[in-house]
Order: C-alpha cells, then structure tokens, then sequence
C-alpha cells in the first residue's frame, strides 16, 4: 500500500484528490492531509471534506507531525507552499508529485535540484487527454509550414496565472518542434496598432471567467485552411485521476526529475 499526503486538502482541488484516491485500484490510502491552520477544515476527517466517505484521517495544519505517515505528497497548492513542501520533501526522503503551476525559471531550477535527491513528478497538467494534445501538437508543428500559430485559453474567475502552465507547455512543445526558443517568440496578447504578424511568433491569449475548468485551443492558421487541436475538461477529476495515477507510479522510484509522460509510457509498456 501506498500511502498518500494531500496539501490544501480543503480546496477545490485537495478535494477531489481525496476522491480520486478513493477511486483508485491501485492500492493507495490517504493518510495525510494538510489545511492552513486557521482554517476551519482544520481537524475535520478528510473523507467528510471530499463529501465521499469516513476516513478517520483529520485534517492538519503542517506535515511536520506526520514524516512517518506518507510515502508520496500530492502538492496543487500555490507555488510558495508548494516548495516548502518540496524541501521538507527533500529533508525527509519523501516523493512528490507536482501539478502547482506559475513558477519563474529559478523556482523550476530549485525543483530540479531537488529531484537529484528524490523522486519527483513535476507537470503543469495531469490530464492524460493533454498530454495526448501535446504529442498531436509536436506531430503537427513539425509537419505543417506556412502557417501561424495562435494558442487560446480559458479558466475560472479564480486562476491566478496566465497564461497557463498548460498553456505555456504547449507553446514550449511547438517551439521546440520548430526550432524556436518560445521566451524569444512569445506574444502575450495584443492591443492597438501594430505591424503585420511576424511569422515566427506564437501568440497567447488568456479568458478568465465564471467556473471554467480549462480550456485550451492550439490553432495553425494557414491560407485557405487551419488546424485546430483542443483539449476541454469538464471536472477537477481529470487532472486528480492523473496525479493519483503519478502516485503510485512515483512510489518507490530512484530520485529523478519525471514528467507525466514518463508515467504514461510506462504504464502502456505494463
């Protein structure tokens, strides 16, 4: 058995976690689960918060008391918490799965230093349907020419990031393919009079709004005819079935730096 630490375990997202957890075959138990400690899930069992069932596991407000009750930590916080939470991790000799979004270029190097010490999966989207999107994308980047491309995307009122990390991935997936540096290339939004396009950019935009899961539209917009390749979630559970599934294939591991590709390649070759 796998046992399994939830941060934020009162939010939207810990939530669901919890639920997956319970869904899973895979033989893993929630055992920890962290709220701020002035919250008033504070104390509550973890299976009443998530609405599903009696777990007998309350909820807490620091992993410092629980170093021997979890194998893997599954960290949606927000990005100061969430590397805490890795150092403490790192402190400790504990996995975690990452699916925080919004770090700088130093904060992701800080998590790549620690992944030298323990087993970490780090990806700016669980989903094993954008994940899919992301081989399509590379596929067509590399075959379409003369076109321009354009990525779109959508979320709740309460996102704090923008663009997305998923987003954001798409574009460094696309630019790679192309041979671009997307730091380089990136148009983040347009306003006002301008030149014409300039062909190699990349172009982001970003809708905010209402209870949006997550949208995202990749579109390769050619003369006389375009592409368009999206991905659309309907429920938190499809990002949470995939960090379970990183879970348990995280558990046990040699200390690395892994993707959710690499657990899904592994998984199809079991």
């Amino acid at each position: 058995m796998t046992r399994i630490a939830i941060a934020g375990a009162a939010g939207r997202m810990g939530k669901t976690l919890t639920e997956a957890v319970l869904r899973s075959d895979a033989g893993l138990r929630v055992t920890v689960g962290t709220v701020l400690p002035d919250d008033p899930a504070l104390g509550v069992d973890l299976g009443l918060l998530a609405g599903v069932q009696h777990l007998g596991v309350p909820a807490v407000a620091s992993l410092q008391g629980a170093v021997e009750a979890f194998d893997v930590l599954i960290d949606f916080t927000a990005r100061a918490s969430t590397l805490e939470h890795l150092q403490f991790c790192v402190r400790h000799g504990k996995a975690i799965v990452i699916g925080t979004t919004g770090f700088t270029a130093e904060e992701k190097q800080v998590i790549a230093e620690a992944a030298r010490q323990i087993p970490v999966v780090f990806a700016p989207n669980m989903s094993v349907g954008v994940n899919v999107c992301l081989k399509l994308l590379k596929m067509a980047a590399e075959v379409l020419q003369d076109v321009d491309i354009e990525i779109v995307e959508a979320h709740h009122r309460y996102k704090k990031d923008a663009p997305s990390g998923t987003a954001l991935r798409m574009g460094e997936v696309i630019a790679e393919a192309l041979g671009r540096n997307l730091q380089e290339v990136a148009v983040y939004g347009r306003e006002g009079m301008s030149d014409e396009r300039d062909r190699n950019t990349i172009g982001f935009a970003t809708v905010r709004g209402g209870d949006i899961v997550g949208d995202h539209t990749v579109i390769f917009a050619g003369l006389g005819e375009r592409i368009e390749i999206t991905h659309k979630a309907s429920s938190r559970m499809t990002f949470a079935s995939g960090a379970v599934r990183a879970a348990a294939w995280l558990a046990g591991r040699k200390p690395g730096l892994y993707s959710i590709d690499d657990v899904l390649f592994c998984a199809a070759q079991t």
